[in-house]
């Protein structure tokens, strides 16, 4: 027998476990089911296991709306953000409803009855099951569960010692006493280096190219002022609204003035770091700031450790391994015992679900986003992927609200099915205009953007609460009915009626 469910949500992560509790407090009668391929629930929270592992966003604007975070650090760890999203989904009933080892593999939309059919993999027993659904919201994040990027290096394999990537960290991996190099400058790299120099001998940050790093206060002075005076909902919408609008500034500062924060970012690297520091070749970018994204150093820990001496700063690139470590392209020898390659993420679509529409697969490269959150032809579907600019759920919540909003016009208005309703005079752009090489190397794969609204990808929270809490529901939208009307058989016919909003 098929199982139904009114919305199925695939992904039971941070954006799956805040989507189902939308969808609960939202519709208490309405029928949910969220799949998840692995054996657990917290996504990139409970996969990501490398020493020092948390947030590079604070936890008031990571955290959910609809449930203050209580902690004492902004900048929380790994296993803290998994128990936020464990306790919130035991708080609003949706960890009972949540199917592990259930892999989304294929979803066709039939129009006859305006409803999903989901092919799913169970990854426990290899059987192979099917779910309808009315709705489905995609919450499976953009990268590859089940492998990160790492680049061909010349020699690798007559490497004696260990090799890790991050996204696969063992947990007897022992490197202490031990000199290990990290492959990387991204936000991975900076989070590795101080946590493994308290055990190791020595930390080498080995970096094609620098990154921007800001040092950012471990505890939220304003949370510390406020705890105790006010309640723990009144405290966190004020330091989220505060943490909110102090990352937009910097932002649109960093896209308008470039030099100028580039100069202010210096400024605030010099005192960290020890006198006559190099700074020209470990510390200054290509690009400019926020055109890929900050990385964060709670309480300035990378910046301590290089003056401590634990860790140090290479700047070049790799000519090749050796049994002993890597030569670089100057000619330069670094020793090593562990080699841990940060060096990116895998995308990959929706979990790489294909789709079909009434017995035609859809090209996704051929679609265009709507409002960031639909498709452009494709009925009852919605999805979320965050800010590369903000934190992840700031997005995700909006994405949810307006799907809750959407579906809540649908039952007002009788519609079965809604799409968004590409204008083909609106020009078409990558999805992500962002210069990360784990985009570039991807992009081809991603639904296009369009140039206006409401197809453009917009990074800012401000003017998305207008838009996806507050704006007209139904612009480039297209709903429809499905009547069923009986045969003497007892079979039935159904006669699709279309309205366009």
């Amino acid at each position: 027998m098929t199982d139904h469910v009114d919305v199925l949500i695939i992904g039971a992560g941070l954006s799956g476990i805040g989507a189902a509790c939308h969808i609960r407090t939202a519709f208490p009668n309405r029928t949910f089911m969220l799949l998840e391929s692995r054996g657990a629930m917290g996504g990139t929270w409970d996969l990501f296991r490398y020493p020092g592992i948390r947030s590079d966003s604070d936890m008031y604007t990571l955290g959910y709306r609809f449930r203050p975070w209580t902690g004492e650090e902004a900048i929380a760890d790994g296993a803290s953000i998994l128990e936020y999203v464990r306790d919130t989904a035991h708080e609003y009933d949706v960890d009972e409803h949540i199917r592990f080892h259930h892999r989304a593999v294929r979803m066709e939309w039939s129009s006859a009855n305006s409803q999903w059919t989901v092919t799913v993999h169970r990854t426990d027993t290899d059987e192979t099951l099917q779910i309808t659904a009315n709705f489905v919201m995609a919450s499976t994040g953009y990268y590859r569960y089940d492998e990160g990027y790492t680049p061909d290096f010349p020699g690798i394999d007559s490497f004696a010692g260990e090799v890790v990537h991050p996204q696969h960290w063992p947990a007897d991996l022992d490197y202490a006493d031990k000199r290990v190099v990290i492959i990387g400058s991204g936000a991975t790299a900076v989070t590795l280096a101080p946590n493994m120099a308290e055990e190791a001998e020595h930390v080498t940050v080995l970096q094609r190219s620098p990154s921007y790093i800001l040092s950012l206060p471990g505890k939220d002075p304003l949370a510390q002022r406020l705890r105790g005076k006010v309640s723990e909902k009144v405290a966190y919408q004020v330091i989220r609204a505060k943490n909110v609008l102090t990352s937009t500034a910097l932002y649109q500062l960093c896209q308008r003035y470039p030099t100028m924060m580039r100069g202010r970012i210096r400024a605030l690297q010099q005192r960290w770091l020890p006198p006559g520091y190099d700074i020209d070749t470990h510390f200054n970018p290509r690009y400019n700031p926020w055109d890929q994204r900050l990385c964060l150093a709670p309480g300035g820990d990378i910046f301590r450790a290089i003056r401590k001496g634990t860790v140090t700063f290479e700047t070049d690139t790799i000519n090749s391994f050796t049994e002993s470590g890597i030569t670089l392209t100057s000619g330069k020898e670094l020793q090593a015992d562990v080699v841990i390659t940060a060096t990116g993420l895998n995308l990959l679509v929706f979990g790489g679900i294909t789709i079909s529409v009434d017995g035609r697969d859809v090209d996704l490269n051929q679609t265009m986003a709507y409002r960031a959150m639909m498709l452009s032809g494709i009925p009852n579907f919605s999805f979320i992927v965050g800010y590369t600019n903000a934190s992840w759920t700031l997005k995700a919540d909006l994405v949810c609200e307006y799907t809750c909003r959407l579906l809540a016009h649908m039952d007002e208005q009788g519609f079965s099915w809604a799409a968004p309703q590409r204008d083909p005079s609106v020009e078409e752009v990558p999805f992500m205009d962002f210069s990360a090489g784990y985009v570039l190397r991807s992009m081809d794969e991603f639904p296009k953007q369009g140039t206006r609204a409401p197809w453009k990808l917009r990074m800012n929270y401000m003017r998305d609460i207008l838009s996806l809490r507050h704006g007209k529901i139904g612009t480039a939208m297209a709903f429809g009915r499905t009547d069923v009307v009986p045969l003497s058989a007892g079979t039935g016919s159904r006669t699709p009626r279309r309205q366009t909003g």
